[in-house]
C-alpha cells in the first residue's frame, strides 16, 4: 500500500531567516496523522537566510541527519565538532544523553537549503556521537547509494536504528528498484523532480508512506533527487 503525501500538505513555517516546510509534526505545525512512520519522526525542508541560522540549542536521545542541497551549513556542538556540511556531504549527529549545537549559514549572499532528518533511536542514554562523510553525486546516479545504516556498511554513516536511507540521481527513463522486507515500512520523499513509485506519481516535495510493498520500481519522469527510507516498524 502507497499512501501519498503531497507538498503542499506539509506544515509550513516562515520566520523571514528561515522558510521551512514539515512533512511531520514539528514546532507550531500539529497533525495527529502525521506524528512519524516507523522510527522516522521529522523531515523538515529548511531555507536558511544568509549570515543567518539556528543559535545554541540543546537536543537528547535522537538521531539527527543534516542533508544539503545548496548553499554550506556551518555546524559547531558542544563535543568540540566544527564542521562545514556542503552539497554531497552526509551528517549524523546522535543526542544521546545530551548534546548542544548551532547550524549557521556562514554566505554573506547565498542562501543554505538542506533537510534535517530525526530519526528516534533504538536505545536511549547513549554517548552523544558525530559523524561526516561526503557521497559523490556518480555514486548516486542511476543507482540507490546506501548513505545511512545501523552497521555502516558500504562506508554509509551509522545511525542507532534499524533502518536504511539511501539517496538517487535519476534521469529521466532511469529507474531503480528496492526489494522490501516481510514486515518492513518504506518512506519516499522527492527533494526535486518526478517519479512514479509502483505507479505512483510524485512531483518536487511529495513523499510516499509505503507499507506491505514486497519490490519498489522507481521511475525517473524528469531529473530528480529522491531519498528512500527502510525502516522498521
Amino acid at each position: 500500500m502507497i499512501t501519498l503525501r503531497k507538498s503542499s500538505d506539509r506544515g509550513h513555517a516562515d520566520h523571514g531567516w528561515l522558510k521551512s516546510d514539515h512533512s511531520f509534526s514539528f514546532a507550531d505545525y500539529y497533525n495527529p496523522q502525521e506524528m512519524g512512520w516507523g522510527p522516522l519522526r521529522v523531515i523538515n525542508e529548511d531555507r536558511v537566510q544568509p549570515n543567518m541560522g539556528f543559535g545554541t540549542h540543546s537536543h537528547r536521545d535522537m538521531e539527527i541527519i543534516s542533508y544539503v542541497l545548496s548553499g554550506q551549513l556551518q555546524h559547531k556542538d558542544s563535543m568540540g565538532n566544527g564542521e562545514i556540511i556542503r552539497p554531497g556531504d552526509v551528517q549524523r549527529m546522535s543526542a544521546g544523553t545530551g548534546v548542544q549545537h548551532s547550524e549557521f549559514n556562514p554566505s554573506p549572499d547565498e542562501k543554505v537549503h538542506f533537510l534535517q532528518i530525526w530519526i528516534m533511536p533504538a536505545h536511549a542514554g547513549s554517548k552523544p556521537g558525530y559523524e561526516q562523510k561526503f557521497f559523490p553525486a556518480e555514486e548516486k546516479r542511476a543507482r540507490l547509494r546506501l548513505v545511512a545504516s545501523n552497521d555502516g556498511r558500504n562506508a554509509s554513516v551509522t545511525i542507532d536504528q534499524d533502518a536504511d536511507l539511501y539517496a538517487s540521481l535519476l534521469s529521466p527513463g532511469e529507474q531503480v528498484s528496492h526489494t522490501l522486507a516481510s514486515g518492513r515500512l518504506a518512506y519516499l520523499h522527492l527533494v526535486s523532480g518526478a517519479v512514479r513509485v509502483n505507479g505512483t506519481e510524485l512531483k518536487t516535495g511529495d513523499a510516499a508512506k509505503i507499507e506491505a510493498e514486497n519490490e519498489l520500481v522507481i521511475v525517473a519522469d524528469a531529473d530528480s533527487e529522491l531519498l528512500l527510507f527502510d525502516l522498521c516498524k
